[in-house]
């Protein structure tokens, strides 16, 4: 049975992410596209791989929720999407939701869905399903491996193409503003370090900077175990989180912006560590588009309702 996916907030970034890996799978059909300020045009003019005579719609929450479809995606600034959820779950009880806003990620009601890091248990046959943020999993992945060896706050340096600001004009996106430029924002107390410290258990210190390339992450952890390690069993430490995963990649070598950008997954590298073994700094590259959103939204979904989780995510 081909499952019914609805999509809201369809014309942003991710949205066309999404709709694009959707059109990769056989399993899973776009049935509804939701955007105001589309509605309708075809959506094959956002995205060409969207099914023929599939048109945006500008669908209240009551209207969404009548569609009965499988699973709807809400992929929505924050701030958004509880109107959506409440009519979906007054609705439609068994329709999956996976929210890509920070609303949901401190509700202990949903499932924060990272699953390379919190197993894929949680995830299986749930209803409501928290995505992390982008800077959030490539913090969370390079904190994890070791965060119970820590003695203190992580420290992560990171920067962001201008898509991770979203479609809504702002200095954060604004070319001109960001021409030879690196601009920091969010110095104190941004969602993603209040994100990661809450489901890492440690304690997490975020620097946010947008520069003037269009999608990636590379994000710089800075971190300090309570005992000394060797090169050998810090390296390890990843290797073994990640055996087995096919969107996580470890290599020697530091990653770069472009390592991550339109890559699916995440690569993990640098493995610094100093002399006394007690201080280490590990890099992590990956695409805000993707894995940061879209791929990890898929990923979660398919967990979800018990199907292939890899398939579509790589063209």
């Amino acid at each position: 049975m081909t499952l019914r996916i609805g999509l809201v907030g369809a014309r942003g970034y991710a949205g066309r992410e999404l709709i694009a890996i959707l059109a990769r799978r056989s399993d899973m059909a776009l049935d509804f596209a939701v955007s105001r300020n589309m509605a309708g045009e075809p959506v094959t003019d956002l995205a060409p791989e969207a099914p023929a005579g599939l048109r945006f719609e500008a669908l209240s929450p009551d209207e969404i929720a009548a569609r009965g479809a499988d699973a709807v995606i809400l992929a929505m600034p924050n701030g958004q999407a509880a109107d959506y959820v409440a009519a979906i779950q007054a609705a439609a009880p068994d329709t999956v939701i996976v929210d890509l806003s920070a609303d949901y990620r401190f509700d202990e009601a949903w499932v924060y869905g990272l699953p390379e890091i919190y197993g894929r248990d949680q995830i299986a046959g749930s209803k409501r399903i928290s995505n992390p943020g982008c800077y959030a999993t490539a913090g969370q992945l390079c904190v994890a491996p070791v965060r119970a060896w820590m003695s203190g706050p992580a420290h992560l340096f990171g920067v962001s193409g201008y898509s991770g600001a979203g479609t809504t004009p702002s200095r954060k996106n604004d070319l001109e503003a960001l021409k030879d430029n690196l601009m920091p924002y969010g110095l104190l107390g941004h969602t993603h370090e209040q994100e990661m410290s809450r489901h890492l258990g440690r304690d997490v210190r975020f620097s946010p900077h947008v520069a003037a390339f269009f999608r990636g992450i590379t994000l710089t952890a800075q971190l300090e175990f309570a005992e000394p390690v060797t090169p050998e069993v810090f390296r390890a430490a990843y290797d073994d989180s990640y055996a087995g995963e096919p969107l996580i990649k470890v290599q020697d070598a530091i990653p770069e912006i472009r390592d991550g950008a339109v890559n699916p997954g995440a690569v993990i590298g640098g493995f610094a560590l100093s002399e006394d073994g007690r201080r280490a700094v590990v890099v992590c590259a990956l695409d805000n588009l993707l894995k940061g959103a879209a791929t990890q939204a898929i990923q979660n979904l398919a967990i979800a309702l018990d199907r292939p989780e890899f398939d579509g995510l790589t063209p």
